[in-house]
């Protein structure tokens, strides 16, 4: 597209709250079109992209009959627990809070992920 002078790409940014991910999102299609570096996309944090990763996991191993234990051994690296131990255990409720949020995501929480963090 560099050699282009004639270009007929047009796009419209809303002037609402949202214009300021569109821009940004504008801005890195631009570079990439040009083949100019692309700029990081800062929508998510590295560790909410962790999480939205395990949510995901969590959600698919569940659907697959694994148990909130077993989802826990593989996605946080615990070991076996008796029942008692299981049931005061804090990974349960890590794991019991990556399913509920996992099932809000999936219910079209997941819209959020496109709107851009606005910085107070």
């Amino acid at each position: 597209m560099d050699g282009q002078k004639d270009s007929k790409l047009v796009a419209i940014v809303p002037l609402s709250i949202d214009g300021f991910g569109r821009l940004a999102a504008l801005h890195r299609l631009l570079a990439l079109l040009h083949a100019r570096a692309i700029p990081p996309d800062t929508r998510m944090s590295g560790q909410q992209r962790t999480r939205a990763a395990k949510m995901l996991r969590a959600s698919d191993a569940r659907a697959q009959g694994a148990s909130q234990q077993d989802i826990a051994r593989n996605l946080l690296r615990i070991a076996k627990q008796d029942r008692h131990n299981w049931q005061e255990s804090s990974a349960r409720f890590a794991v019991m809070a990556l399913l509920r949020d996992a099932r809000a995501m999936i219910s079209g929480g997941y819209r959020k992920l496109l709107r851009h963090r606005i910085r107070p």
